[in-house]
């Protein structure tokens, strides 16, 4: 029997799952993140600087934020069936973007199939993306452990199976819709769900940003955090280059890794011209004119309200301001940094000990296997496994949200986040030659900033950067709904999913006929 959006409906009920612990499976590599993050105690405040004195406490910083007594969670606490060997019909998604943009819509993907009882297609990641990357899933993700890891879930193919017809063998046409940004889950079970039982599969084009973050139903969240932190796992050779890295910087000691958003594509986009020469000028406006819509700013006063990113040498300034000296061991995660070596110059002469993965590792296995989505996939987990991250332009950076959401998940790693709107009037005052006083005014900015604990979303923050609490929970708490679950939650989840086969085994025993919408 077709169950139509079945999911939506059974949370009202509440069944006999009461959470669970994260016991999907991981990569190793990531299990030893989560693993020595709850070995840590520090007395840092999670909620900003209240923990702290006006001199930061470097050495805390290190170590992972304190937890509050939280730990990720991200699997059903309620009644959550399988799927259904018979569903709906199929879904296609082309996820467009860099890797990060692809990869919410892979995990929005996931969420759309279960919230109509499709059966996901493979998603196909855009050819045509920044990186002009055809790598498509299997040359980014496991895709075995992707199908594996989300049984409880969804049914995944790789791709739409041909039916018999009449003796005939038939394609399916999958119907082409494009959704609304941020479409509500309504969407999906009216419109969508619709044209799929019509036709029996549909193609969602584009689908970046296209179903809503927040949504009221803590279990489908929670299924965007199963599909996030445990089912998209890079292959095999992009975690075994990943771990190589960061073995070679941390043989040395603590590592900090730093998104240095100082390129082209950001810069044009947030209309931050004003200390380039007019020759660059003229490329940022260029580019910004070819590839963002109009729109009237004012370089100047961009950078006086904070829309810049910061520059290398506004980087090292807060970071020496906050207490970072030049041993500190730093790996950049960047594409081409525009203006070139006059804007690094000032940054490498406060933090010489600098590094990208090339440096580390020049072996020509890197360099053959760590281009465009790839490229990018071994500077996120370098990211991700690194002590410290700091981002320099959090905004509609897809990269560094999705590694504050990842690191916050695995043990609330501790991440740097500037002000850069409170920065920009002491940077101004700095370049009017006022330097009296710079260092105790970045710190009193810094030290209310949050470090990685836990904290309230609050828009615009994304629901990729901070999942608390919908995929966190506690051992010990007078909330129910936060309580972290029993021992044996996946034996519940393996029986359920037995008893499925074998009543869909009995179905097709008894009629002889059963298949899906799309074959009929």
């Amino acid at each position: 029997m077709r169950r139509s959006g079945l999911h939506h409906r059974q949370h009202a009920r509440q069944g006999g799952l009461r959470g669970i612990l994260g016991k999907l499976s991981l990569a190793a590599v990531v299990v030893l993140i989560c693993t020595v993050s709850f070995l840590f105690s520090s007395s840092m405040s999670g909620n900003g600087g209240s923990g702290y004195s006006l001199e930061a406490n470097v050495e805390k910083l290190w170590k992972p934020a304190y937890s509050f007594g939280w730990r990720p969670s991200s699997a059903p606490r309620t009644d959550w069936p399988p799927p259904p060997s018979e569903s709906n019909g199929y879904l296609r998604v082309r996820c467009n973007g860099g890797l990060n943009q692809q990869r919410s819509a892979i995990c929005n993907a996931v969420l759309a199939a279960r919230i109509m009882n499709a059966t996901l297609v493979l998603p196909e990641l855009d050819a045509n993306s920044f990186w002009h990357d055809d790598s498509g899933f299997h040359g980014i993700y496991d895709v075995e452990h992707f199908i594996k890891t989300l049984r409880y879930d969804v049914r995944i193919v790789e791709k739409i199976p041909e039916v018999r017809k009449n003796g005939k063998t038939k394609k399916i046409k999958s119907y082409q819709l494009r959704p609304p940004r941020d479409a509500p889950v309504s969407w999906y079970l009216t419109t969508a769900l619709e044209k799929m039982k019509e036709h029996g599969a549909i193609y969602l084009t584009p689908f970046s940003h296209r179903l809503a973050e927040e949504i009221d139903i803590p279990e489908y969240q929670r299924l965007r955090c199963r599909v996030n932190y445990h089912a998209l796992r890079f292959k095999p050779n992009i975690m075994k280059l990943s771990k190589g890295i960061v073995e070679k910087l941390r043989s040395q000691g603590h590592f900090m890794s730093i998104h240095l958003r100082f390129e082209k594509d950001m810069l044009a986009f947030a209309g931050c011209f004003d200390i380039f020469t007019p020759a660059e000028q003229k490329i940022l406006q260029k580019y910004r004119e070819e590839n963002f819509a109009e729109k009237r700013l004012v370089p100047s006063e961009r950078r006086a309200i904070g829309k810049c990113p910061l520059t290398p040498e506004e980087v090292g300034l807060v970071l020496r301001a906050m207490g970072f000296d030049n041993s500190t061991r730093i790996y950049l995660a960047a594409g081409e940094l525009f203006g070139g070596e006059r804007f690094m110059r000032p940054f490498r002469a406060l933090f010489p000990r600098l590094e990208n993965h090339s440096s580390v590792d020049p072996s020509e296995e890197l360099v053959a296997n760590a281009r465009g989505l790839a490229g990018s996939a071994v500077d996120y987990m370098v990211c991700l496994l690194s002590d410290i991250f700091m981002p320099t332009y959090d905004g509609p950076s897809n990269f560094a949200n999705n590694l504050l959401g990842h690191r916050l998940y695995y043990g609330f790693r501790t991440t740097i986040r500037p002000d850069r709107k409170a920065l920009a009037p002491i940077f101004l005052n700095r370049a009017k030659g006022h330097v009296a006083g710079f260092d105790e005014a970045v710190r009193r900015v810094m030290l209310k900033t949050n470090f990685g604990g836990p904290h309230k979303r609050v828009s615009p923050e994304s629901f990729y950067t901070n999942s608390w609490p919908e995929c966190f929970c506690q051992m010990s708490t007078n909330n129910p709904a936060d309580k972290c679950p029993p021992e044996n939650v996946m034996e519940i989840l393996d029986s359920q999913l037995e008893s499925e086969g074998a009543n869909d085994l009995e179905s097709s025993t008894a009629s002889n006929s059963t298949v899906s919408v799309a074959e009929r």
